[in-house]
């Protein structure tokens, strides 16, 4: 294959060979900046999936080495997220039964089948996918992850032994055992918290968790915080891992992961499609979403194979990416050339660590995914859209976060589908001195002709609309005290008709016909002349062809002697 035909594959080959030595510097810069900020997270999200802390760095390690090569966007960053992370550790211990390396295999699985899932999506080009989880439904899922995450960190950040199971389970379980509190677990997390969430107003963009980090391991080892009862995240495995499948997976167990992976794979596509317009759009270039799906499975089957769990691209690790002057994606390789350092030589290092720390690093990074600026934007501009929010958010709390996820993709579904079945027919008027006619609901000044109605179906006329396009012209010409003589359809915003629509236009020009009006469709595309002339419907809509305009049909009626 050639040069040109493998930068279609993997990208890096065609921006390598235009790259400029003075990228460098920044690139190496970020990618340094990166791999201090991806450190304290994939510690952090590894005790959200209830994985070793090793498993969070390697999927970041051998994830961050393969993304870069195949991602279309310039600054998004391949990670463990909180919301994948969180999925599968509530998601996996049932299916585990208890055993923690069954549980570290499962993870691993899960990876290789969001690949697979990713990399089936993009031999299909399934980019359009994405759109089919509307903004709402994600800012009401991620509002109920963050809920549900506070519900599982904020126990640890008070040294008490929390629950497992739901929001409602976790949160009474909390307060009931607020008195069990441990003073030096809650000073340490409070101090550390404290600590980020200036960091994050003072020092945007910079690696203030990993300072934190490296401040609660020494604060650890002199005060000996262990004594005091303080929970340590103890021994992290130097090395390599050997890289392979997952041992003593079934293929029952392969079946059992599916829907997790599949929900793993539609929030890392949603996620990383996002990421990825933000900076388009700051920056120009392209955004290929079917693209990101390959990147998305080639890091996915590295995390999977290296015995991390799932990865996707992440919103804050990408922002850091960018604040720190990353020119190109081989800051990731950079960053992940710093984890692998840390892996090798000074993971033991990491074993001092407090959890109530981790727990404050875990709460600030995820605070923004409870956007209630999002929330009252949509109840001010679109009650509907803040109800499906709404819906999301008690999804994910009440019935856990895979329901949660699945919850919200058939809202989104029915959502797409209820308004395709429901689209909009405009009642058209003249704009005053022109030949031209509007939507009078969007411009009430239009002139209406006397003894027309004009109506213009904005949508692709099909078997599951048509009901609704019906109803909405008849039920008008009905409201008139007056009945029309002449019916316009304009059917210039219709690029496509079916059989069933063709016939039930023939039904509703029969009716009209029926009650002495005449009916004149005009302005149709080629393909919905064809279907009427095969269907033998366009005699009864004045004999469709493409000269005749609305203005043609208005200026016809009016020229005929009156009656």
């Amino acid at each position: 294959m050639s040069a040109t035909g493998w930068a279609c594959w993997v990208p890096a080959f065609g921006w390598l060979r235009s790259y400029q030595p003075s990228w460098l510097r920044g690139d190496i810069v970020a990618g340094i900046t990166l791999g201090a900020y991806l450190l304290p997270a994939g510690l952090g999200d590894a005790s959200l999936a209830n994985l070793p802390p090793q498993a969070g760095l390697f999927a970041c390690l051998f994830g961050g080495l393969v993304f870069w090569l195949f991602c279309s966007s310039r600054h998004t960053v391949i990670t463990v997220t909180s919301a994948i992370s969180l999925l599968v550790g509530a998601s996996l211990g049932g299916i585990a039964g208890g055993d923690a390396t069954k549980f570290s295999a499962l993870a691993a699985g899960t990876a290789l089948l969001v690949a697979l899932i990713a990399f089936t999506a993009w031999l299909v080009k399934a980019g359009s996918i994405i759109n089919f989880i509307s903004e709402s439904v994600m800012v009401g899922f991620k509002c109920g992850v963050a809920l549900f995450l506070a519900s599982t960190q904020l126990p640890k950040l008070f040294g008490i032994h929390g629950e497992h199971k739901n929001f409602w389970v976790n949160s009474r379980y909390f307060l009931q055992h607020l008195n069990e509190t441990n003073t030096a677990s809650l000073t340490v997390g409070g101090i550390a918290l404290v600590v980020l969430v200036l960091g994050k107003v003072f020092l945007k963009n910079k690696p203030v968790a990993l300072f934190v980090v490296v401040g609660g391991i020494v604060a650890s080892s002199w005060l000996g915080l262990g004594a005091l009862e303080v929970e340590l995240l103890g021994e992290v495995k130097p090395g390599l891992p050997t890289l392979g499948l997952p041992d003593a997976l079934t293929w029952a167990d392969w079946n059992n992961l599916l829907p997790l992976a599949f929900a793993c794979f539609l929030l890392g596509a949603v996620e990383t499609a996002a990421i990825g317009r933000t900076f388009t759009a700051k920056h120009g270039g392209r955004l290929d979403a079917n693209q990101e799906f390959l990147a998305l499975a080639a890091s996915n089957l590295a995390a999977g194979l290296g015995r991390g769990f799932p990865v996707s691209g992440g919103m804050s690790q990408s922002l850091v990416n960018e604040g720190g002057g990353a020119r190109t994606p081989l800051s990731g390789a950079f960053a992940a050339g710093i984890i692998l350092v840390v892996v090798l030589f000074f993971s033991q290092l990491l074993a001092p660590l407090p959890k109530p720390v981790l727990a404050a690093v875990v709460l600030v990074a995820v605070a923004g995914l409870f956007k209630v600026s999002a929330l009252k934007e949509l109840w001010r501009g679109d009650r509907p859209e803040f109800l499906v929010a709404i819906a999301a958010i008690v999804g994910v709390l009440g019935q856990g976060l895979l329901r949660g996820v699945m919850i919200g993709a058939i809202i989104s579904m029915v959502l797409l589908i209820r308004r395709a079945s429901r689209p909009h027919v405009a009642f058209l008027g003249r704009i005053a001195g022109t030949r031209r006619f509007s939507d009078r609901e969007r411009h009430p000044d239009n002139e209406l002709i006397p003894g027309v109605l004009i109506f213009r179906p904005e949508s692709g006329l099909v078997y599951f609309n048509m009901d609704h396009v019906r109803d909405t012209i008849l039920d008008r010409v009905r409201a008139e005290t007056t009945p029309p003589k002449l019916v316009v359809l304009d059917l210039s915003a219709a690029p496509r008709m079916d059989m069933h629509s063709a016939h039930m236009l023939g039904s509703v020009a029969d009716e009209l016909t029926a009650a002495g009006i005449r009916v004149q469709a005009v302005e149709a595309r080629s393909s919905v002349r064809e279907c009427l002339r095969t269907q033998g419907v366009d005699a009864k809509l004045g004999a469709v062809n493409r000269f005749t305009s609305v203005a043609d049909a208005v200026d016809a009626f009016q020229k005929q002697p009156a009656t």
